[in-house]
């Protein structure tokens, strides 16, 4: 069996949801559902309304009005989310991508390094499930 994970995506781009739902369908031991949101504003209101007990969020680098994650990550944060958040951002050579823990962010990726095995790796690190529980 297959570990079930409730993911949500916070991305302005539409089309990142759907390069990364294909890829979360080819991760075999985890049973993912990707959740999907444009704003911080719709991933707050996700977290308070839909009930779903998430298990991490994936927040892209930038989204507007918010400069980037050292603004919206922690907006998060000051309203109750604690679960892992990861930053994903097309580069992440950036100076201020190397002090992610100031900001209550537990990883970053880039986006070109999303694949199978690195989702898979991110779960097994940060999502405290045992695979083949089927929790």
């Amino acid at each position: 069996m297959t570990a079930p994970v409730q993911i949500l995506l916070v991305d302005d781009d539409p089309a990142e949801n759907v390069i990364l739902s294909a890829l979360m369908r080819k991760v075999s031991s985890y049973a993912i559902t990707l959740n999907y949101v444009e704003t911080v504003e719709a991933a707050l209101d996700f977290i308070r309304a839909s009930g779903v007990q998430l298990d991490m969020i994936l927040m892209d680098n930038r989204l507007q009005p918010q400069a980037d994650f050292r603004e919206t990550v922690p907006e998060l944060r000051r309203n109750g989310y604690i679960g892992p958040v990861g930053v994903i951002s097309s580069s992440i050579s950036d100076a201020y991508f190397q002090k992610i823990d100031d900001y209550g962010v537990d990883f970053r990726i880039d986006k070109a390094e999303l694949d199978p095995t690195a989702i898979e790796f991110i779960l097994q690190e940060y999502v405290k499930r045992d695979v083949g529980a089927g929790e």
